[in-house]
């Protein structure tokens, strides 16, 4: 898929995140990689195999929002 030079990584190696952006689409919370990657703003993957990479999240995080 990707014609750039040198290649994006792949979507089935470690570093594909590092690819080029398609489309970016923060309204809806997605980005295309070139590699056929979707990213979704909760660090959430698709691959263009169908395969679904869970989001990250570090076990260090404390709450997102807090009581006032």
């Amino acid at each position: 898929m990707c014609q750039h030079q040198p290649a994006c990584p792949t979507a089935d190696s470690a570093d594909r995140e590092a690819a080029r952006l398609v489309a970016h689409h923060p309204e809806q919370g997605w980005s295309l990689l070139c590699n056929g990657v979707l990213l979704f703003e909760d660090t959430g993957e698709l691959l263009p195999d169908g395969q679904i990479i869970a989001p990250r999240r570090s076990r260090d995080a404390g709450p997102l929002m807090t009581a006032a």
